[in-house]
């Protein structure tokens, strides 16, 4: 069977690669050796693909064809989208698709109970750019991109992204071929709130209250208190992408999140962070 070999989450608000001489020189360092690190770890994992879910800003899912969710199925990904380069300061970059395997994960998880399309071509942003140009700096290993509505209501609830990840994981160790090992990205947030009142603010008790009750390995303790309500208080229209985080919590299961860095940049517009989870202990609470 296909093994999940890493699983992370992580922010990637463009600022950490469009404005990040802006942010104190502390600020600058942790986040750059921290999101430095995490791809050092993924790539040492030799990973044969990126199974990624993000947040779409109503860029490839417009309101009048909205779904909770989207898996792209290119051979090949281009990015960032031309309006955005200067924004997100990230060249232009040609990342591999899986099509082969993003069309058997769309089959699945199309047989289940979740609002679910696939597209042949999807504009990238800061959702994948900014990642991958931490993870996979020379864009060398094949993503399988998900698409979600994180912002527009009615949004999938945590419990519905968390069984979300669980199916992926199933689909993974069961559908996909014999020795493939695959890494797993949830990535958004943390707290921010873009063009909305607390745009210059970040909710850093949020931010590490969140940090900290997923590090306890207690799924049903995270659906039970990080709720929508809780996102959105926290800043609204950003902080929701959270429950990409949850989509990979639930393939991990009762597994403790390591943080790798937080910083509350304010100057980025967004607290910023990630953690992973290591696959290859048992899981907590087992």
């Amino acid at each position: 069977m296909a093994e999940l070999v890493f699983v992370t989450g992580l922010s990637h608000a463009p600022g950490l690669t469009g404005w990040l001489d802006q942010a104190p020189e502390h600020e600058q360092k942790s986040l750059t050796d921290g999101f430095n690190m995490l791809g050092e770890m993924l790539r040492a994992t030799q990973p044969d693909v990126i199974i990624g879910i993000a947040n779409d800003h109503v860029l490839n899912m417009p309101l009048h064809d909205l779904h909770d969710f989207c898996v792209g199925t290119a051979e090949v990904w281009q990015g960032p989208a031309e309006w955005f380069q200067d924004w997100v300061n990230v060249e232009p970059y040609t990342v591999r698709g899986a099509s082969g395997l993003a069309k058997t994960l769309y089959e699945g998880l199309s047989g289940r109970s979740f609002d679910i399309t696939s597209k042949p071509e999807l504009l990238f942003d800061d959702n994948w750019s900014v990642p991958l140009t931490y993870l996979t700096p020379e864009f060398d290993i094949p993503l399988v991109p998900i698409h979600m509505n994180c912002v527009v209501p009615p949004v999938p609830s945590p419990e519905h992204c968390y069984d979300f990840g669980k199916a992926v994981k199933e689909i993974v160790e069961n559908d996909l071929p014999d020795g493939l090992s695959v890494a797993l990205m949830g990535t958004g947030g943390l707290s921010h709130d873009p063009g909305g009142p607390k745009y210059f603010d970040v909710d850093e008790e949020f931010d590490r209250w969140f940090l900290d009750i997923l590090e306890q390995g207690d799924p049903e303790m995270v659906l039970r208190e990080c709720t929508m309500e809780k996102m959105v208080a926290a800043g609204d229209g950003g902080t929701s992408e959270l429950i990409a985080w949850i989509a990979a919590m639930g393939a991990v299961g009762n597994r403790e999140a390591h943080t790798i860095c937080y910083e509350p940049a304010v100057e980025l517009r967004c607290g910023m962070g990630c953690v992973y989870w290591d696959m290859e202990k048992e899981a907590a609470h087992a």
